[in-house]
């Protein structure tokens, strides 16, 4: 079964919402929520390209140091398997703007689990709600 590496981060601003976007259609798992990032390429660490699919998808910069790790996910779905570091940040420069036709959502930890997300996501809630 192909391993697909993608990065994520949980943003979390001023008031200690995080940062969820909402996959447009005609995605795969289209609708569901989920934490922003992307697919590692090759040759890329993942923080390279958390900071690179942030700047596409959200138009804010931020740096590898303002990247803090703090959990995975290591899911199988039907035709490949999802390994996913999850990172924290608190620290970026622009604002958060949907630069690729998906909604988003500043959301409380305790409030997360009433947007559906993909089934590799999910687990990361507690993760988040006890850390925040």
């Amino acid at each position: 079964m192909k391993v697909v590496l993608v990065s994520a981060v949980a943003l979390i601003d001023a008031d200690g919402r995080v940062l969820l976007a909402q996959r447009p259609a005609g995605k795969s798992m289209a609708g569901l929520w989920e934490f922003p990032g992307g697919k590692v390429e090759p040759g890329e660490t993942p923080e390279a390209a958390l900071i690179r699919e942030l700047q596409e998808e959200l138009g804010i910069d931020t740096f590898a140091s303002c990247l803090a790790p703090l959990t995975f996910a290591s899911h199988s779905y039907a035709d490949f398997h999802l390994l996913m570091p999850l990172y924290a940040c608190r620290k970026w420069k622009g604002i958060v703007t949907p630069r690729e036709g998906q909604s988003l959502a500043w959301v409380r930890p305790a409030d997360l689990r009433g947007y559906p997300m993909p089934p590799a996501d999910e687990p990361l809630i507690p993760i988040l709600r006890d850390w925040l």
